[in-house]
């Protein structure tokens, strides 16, 4: 499927915008889970901090650090604003999502549509891995948060 010009420019402008401002950046606080991820194709870096709820189920804050190109920092930035106040699973089923997407499989649905603008991307098969490695690091971070926050609860 060939992007329309409205398309492709929604797609520069969002990618832009998340980019040159992003509503993410920084450190969470506490930090409950953290991973830096790297490409070194092209130097980009992520470094993602994460707070989790009570529970240590759900994602209460999410924030990030890094460099890169734009597309890794809008991706970086729009990963952050989509998961958070999201469960580790469905964070988790996000990635997976995210993945399938940037593969031509599907999309996602309307309460996080915003996040389709990253498909075109998938037409640009060496800025595919630009566009998941946030996506790759927040895998990590829950995953390693996971592990903190059961041993934060049974050291209480």
């Amino acid at each position: 499927m060939t992007p329309s010009i409205n398309q492709r420019n929604l797609y520069q402008q969002v990618i832009l915008e998340h980019s040159k401002k992003p509503r993410h950046q920084g450190k969470t606080n506490p930090v409950h889970g953290y991973h830096r991820g790297h490409n070194p194709m092209c130097g980009d870096t992520i470094e993602l901090t994460v707070e989790l709820n009570q529970t240590g189920d759900g994602i209460s804050d999410i924030k990030f650090e890094g460099q890169g190109c734009a597309i890794a920092i809008a991706s970086a930035d729009l990963m952050a604003e989509a998961v958070r106040g999201k469960s580790v699973e469905e964070a988790l089923e996000m990635v997976q999502q995210f993945r399938d997407m940037m593969q031509g499989k599907s999309e996602f649905p309307v309460d996080v549509r915003k996040l389709n603008v990253l498909q075109g991307i998938s037409q640009f098969p060496i800025r595919i891995k630009c566009a998941t490695l946030a996506w790759h690091t927040l895998k990590a971070t829950v995953e390693s948060s996971q592990v903190t926050a059961s041993t934060a609860k049974t050291e209480e």
